[in-house]
């Protein structure tokens, strides 16, 4: 069967660090964070705590009657696809966009408005509910926004797998088009989970990161040895995956290639990681790409920051790597804009497209005293240029044990 080339021709992002494409990029390769300190809750009843929000105005881009039936996740979602399309030439001419299909993460949905919901049943203490609470709720509620908004009629779905939903997403994307079935596609993630509900169920998990005597900005620290948890994030990024027969005939510039993906399941426990299951993916996604390990140059890994996570991921990449694992730069851009769990892997991705335009690696930010552990090359501090990067990688691991993992080619 004829394997189709996959190209990303547009990126769109709501991130951290802004809407931007290079901007952010360029940010995140001097090691910027947008990581701060914020008080979640009322004054009274609450907690500061540590996150990398979103600042977005939807003002001109979506309608006010339209924002009715949007949560934030759905808001920002479609920000991001139009600058996807806009950044792919897709909506200027008359280029028929009828058969697109639109591919989505999201792991949760509407928090804020399940929040809202709540408060207004237990503290209002009415049963008279928005009647635009299910559809604002629903995890596809961004997918189908983005389809209705510009008419995109091919399949319309939502992968909803924790911290691997956009990679997922993103992966499932890349294989219908390489094996025939759609031609171009909308794809990416999107998460708005900071609201005190959410947030005091993350404070539960004790897996939160602890302000760094630098300073908030600093504190989340892949890596390093006095690293202290996660900084939850929260954006979006979507991303234009086309066939080379419609790149090549609308004369469009690539930004990369999609070559690989490959998911797997830890089959071991629902919050703690396996080095085997990360293993087979990154193999499967190897053996997809049909790519030798020796190929890969750059991992952006999806360590978060914590005391197992860190480690484990580490391990993985040598036991798959061997000897070419201490010759692979791995980083974790988290260090900068937070975990956007189900968007996470998305801007990653998006991250790592650009590192290989741009030929530069970005760097694990805040990184002074590595863990023995991590010994690998984690590109502390400081991005680097990297002129024969050809091959990147990108790891997403999730709680439940699902693993995605994408390959990417510098075109």
């Amino acid at each position: 069967m004829k394997r189709n080339r996959v190209l990303v021709t547009g990126i769109g992002l709501v991130s951290p660090h802004g809407g931007d494409l290079n901007q952010v990029f360029d940010d995140i390769y001097q090691g910027k964070s947008a990581v701060h300190m914020v008080r979640s809750g009322t004054p009274e009843y609450g907690s500061n705590v540590l996150l990398a929000n979103t600042k977005f105005d939807p003002t001109g881009i979506i309608s006010k009657p339209h924002l009715l039936f949007m949560d934030r996740v759905s808001q920002m979602a479609v920000i991001a696809a139009r600058q996807a399309l806009e950044h792919a030439g897709l909506l200027s001419g008359d280029t028929d966009l009828s058969s697109t299909g639109v591919y989505t993460g999201c792991a949760l949905g509407g928090a804020q408005t399940i929040e809202e919901s709540y408060q207004r049943y237990y503290v209002k203490k009415t049963r008279s509910g928005r009647p635009t609470t299910v559809p604002l709720i629903m995890p596809n509620a961004a997918a189908g926004h983005i389809s209705m908004r510009h008419k995109l009629r091919g399949p319309s779905q939502n992968y909803s797998i924790a911290c691997s939903s956009s990679t997922t997403a993103i992966g499932e994307a890349f294989r219908a088009i390489r094996d025939g079935y759609q031609e171009r596609i909308v794809t990416g993630g999107t998460e708005a989970m900071l609201n005190d509900g959410s947030i005091a169920c993350w404070e539960a998990l004790t897996v939160l990161a602890k302000e760094h005597p630098e300073g908030a900005h600093a504190s989340c620290r892949p890596f390093a040895k006095d690293r202290t948890g996660l900084v939850l994030g929260e954006g979006a990024a979507m991303l234009i995956l086309e066939s080379e027969e419609l790149v090549v005939a609308r004369d469009a510039q690539p930004l990369a290639e999609i070559v690989g993906y490959g998911s797997s399941s830890d089959a071991h426990n629902l919050t703690q990681p396996s080095a085997d299951g990360q293993v087979r993916a990154m193999r499967i996604a190897l053996n997809d790409a049909k790519l030798d390990s020796t190929a890969i140059g750059y991992i952006n890994a999806h360590a978060t920051g914590t005391g197992a996570g860190d480690k484990v991921e580490i391990e993985a990449i040598k036991l798959l790597f061997a000897d070419h694992a201490r010759r692979i730069a791995v980083s974790s851009t988290k260090s900068m804009h937070g975990h956007l769990l189900g968007a996470a892997g998305a801007l990653e991705f998006a991250i790592t497209v650009m590192a290989l335009k741009k030929r530069q690696i970005p760097p694990t930010a805040h990184l002074t005293q590595p863990d023995p552990e991590c010994d690998l090359d984690c590109v502390p501090c400081v991005g680097r240029p990297s002129p024969e990067l050809d091959y990147a990688l990108c790891n997403s691991f999730a709680f439940g044990g699902s693993n995605a993992v994408l390959i990417a080619r510098h075109v």
